[in-house]
């Protein structure tokens, strides 16, 4: 009966093949697995939390949250509001650190870098030295957006002439013919309004003054704001 008897390991529960095969989609999950690791998004913890905020916010146009701070650094909300904290202390000239030109200044539940007020005119000066003398026709077409809209936001601007505009207005503003109104609470986007030195610029006394904008439209009946119970299409 020996003779008889065969090999049947590979085809028992718990043979060779199978724990072979076992062994070969174990190895496959973990590379699988160290692949997803390596391409994940990573944080840079060798760059302290600091210096990251201040680099967002340096280039940010709109007040950041807290929130949305901590996911662009990767890090908790309580961590982000002690980094802040800190980076206000830093540019305050608080322990014996340099006064900052600038300050890190909380608005509308976001925070933002703005200059010094005691710096105003320095910056006015600069600024006014550096203004072209006529306006793009970029310019003058956003700056018309703003008088018949206004208060209006830069994506509100940015989608009625569908185009980024974010340059334009930081040199509308320089100029001075536009400015910051108030931030929406829940957004954090900045409502911009035009400045009583385009009236001055304008030689008129009021907006109310605006010549109608229907009918220089195709369609008189689509002017800016007539949906919106804005009459005549004026602001």
């Amino acid at each position: 009966m020996t003779d008889d008897v065969h090999d049947t390991s590979s085809a028992e529960p718990g043979g060779a093949d199978e724990i072979a095969d076992a062994r070969a989609i174990e190895h496959e999950i973990h590379a699988r697995a160290e692949h997803d690791h390596d391409h994940a998004p990573q944080a840079h913890p060798a760059i302290p939390i600091d210096r990251q905020l201040e680099a967002i916010l340096m280039i940010a146009d709109e007040p950041q949250s807290l929130v949305a701070l901590g996911a662009a650094v990767n890090a908790p909300v309580p961590a982000v509001r002690q980094a802040v904290e800190r980076l206000v202390a830093d540019f305050d000239g608080v322990d014996g650190t340099t006064r900052r030109g600038f300050e890190l200044r909380e608005v509308g539940g976001g925070w933002r870098f703005y200059v010094r007020q005691d710096l105003d005119a320095v910056v006015e000066q600069f600024v006014e030295a550096e203004r072209p003398s006529r306006l793009s026709q970029a310019a003058l077409e956003t700056l018309a957006v703003v008088a018949y809209k206004q208060p209006i936001t830069r994506s509100q601007i940015a989608s009625i002439r569908a185009v980024n505009v974010d340059g334009v207005v930081r040199t509308l503003v320089a100029r001075g013919l536009i400015e910051e109104s108030f931030t929406d609470s829940e957004t954090g986007a900045i409502n911009y309004v035009t400045s009583d030195l385009l009236l001055q610029q304008l030689g008129i006394n009021s907006l109310d003054e605006l010549p109608l904008i229907s009918p220089l439209l195709d369609d008189g009946a689509d002017g800016f704001g007539q949906n919106e119970g804005i009459p005549d299409g004026r602001v």
